[in-house]
């Protein structure tokens, strides 16, 4: 679901990785569409490796969006623009309730909620497909 889906510190916004040069990548904006070299003294963060800090450990960012995804039944969340830091800890512990409030911040939760639309607004989120995925792998397993 989030495979070649990048944040890039310092650049808005997340990108897709498009293709590979010489001494860097190339990516495309998913705001806008426009195309960049990234190289590898940027920040650059695969969102499929990010995870988020609970009491008993971490859960993948993906599993953070799907248990949004299911909650929003598709749709996008709460603006983190216009949301209060009260509301968006209020959204976020219904999200993940076990959520460490220690060391996930108001702007990280923004960050996930801004993502999160953005990726609804495009598209990109189809908790069908790893659905599919686990069903196949457990007839493999079966079999």
């Amino acid at each position: 679901m989030l495979e070649g889906i990048l944040s890039i510190s310092g650049h808005g916004g997340l990108f897709k990785m498009v293709s590979q040069a010489k001494n860097s990548i190339i990516v495309e904006s998913l705001v806008d569409g426009k195309r960049m070299p990234a190289y590898a003294t940027s920040r650059i963060s695969a969102l499929e490796d990010i995870s988020v800090f609970t009491e008993e450990g971490d859960v993948k960012l993906e599993e953070v969006f799907k248990k949004i995804f299911e909650k929003e039944n598709g749709e996008k969340a709460i603006n983190p623009k216009k949301a209060s830091s009260g509301e968006l800890k209020d959204y976020f512990e219904s999200v993940l309730p076990d959520y460490d409030r220690d060391r996930v911040y108001v702007s990280d939760i923004k960050k996930i909620l801004s993502w999160y639309n953005l990726l609804i607004e495009k598209d990109l989120i189809d908790i069908s497909e790893d659905n599919d995925n686990k069903t196949e792998k457990e007839e493999d397993n079966i079999k």
